[in-house]
């Protein structure tokens, strides 16, 4: 098989129906260490789409929910770590289109670049099938990620934050250490700090200094609690 069919049929099987414009989902898969026209736009585009269409899926859950806990499990499940989730479980980093150094330096499994790919892909199917046909594929590729549970998730840096000011510890204090990696993986090392006789240091890695800070939240609220 040519390499247009494979990546057609793959979109079939994968994003329920065969595209109409296979060069669209084509740019979707494409990384700009190619040199040419990438994934960016698409994936700004579907970023949109992607939030709109969990938005109102939690409205519909959660019915009760004030806006603060509806945004945190937003958060929790639109994520670059969600999304680069998705992604591997759906075969994406096969079938991406990158520059042969962006490979030899592992993009592939980089959660920045698989997880950027895959809201382009919602870009692209918004484009090709319109709302409706988008939010079908997000709800099939999320389903089972929307907490059902009675207590909204707690994003590790305001649960860190809170458990500081309830034992009168100094508030967190988040420190970057180092930053690796070729320009488009980027791994940030960041280490957090809790003052006081019951607080602790953690340090943890992440493709943005966000993520850094939040794996380092986390690893911390394991460490202490």
């Amino acid at each position: 098989m040519t390499p247009d069919t494979v990546l057609s049929a793959w979109i079939r099987d994968t994003l329920g129906e065969a595209p109409r414009d296979l060069a669209l989902f084509r740019r979707a898969l494409t990384h700009g260490s190619q040199g040419g026209p990438s994934y960016q736009r698409l994936e700004f585009l579907g970023d949109r789409v992607l939030g709109l269409a969990i938005a109102s899926w939690l409205y519909e859950l959660f019915p009760e929910e004030p806006e603060g806990k509806l945004s945190a499990r937003l958060n929790a499940v639109v994520s670059r770590e969600a999304c680069a989730e998705v992604g591997r479980e759906l075969g994406v980093p096969t079938h991406l289109i990158l520059g042969k150094q962006a490979r030899e330096d592992g993009a592939q499994m980089s959660d920045n670049v698989v997880g950027d790919v895959v809201e382009a892909l919602i870009g692209a199917l918004y484009l090709e099938r319109g709302l409706d046909g988008a939010t079908d594929f997000i709800r099939s590729a999320w389903a089972g990620r929307l907490d059902r549970r009675a207590e909204a998730p707690k994003h590790p840096k305001s649960a860190l934050q809170e458990w500081a000011a309830a034992r009168q510890c100094a508030p967190p204090v988040y420190t970057l250490v180092g930053q690796h990696g070729p320009h488009h993986a980027p791994v940030f090392t960041v280490k957090v700090e809790v003052g006081g006789k019951r607080g602790g240091t953690a340090t943890a890695e992440g493709s943005s200094k966000q993520e850094a800070e939040t794996a380092a939240a986390a690893a911390l609220l394991e460490q202490i609690g």
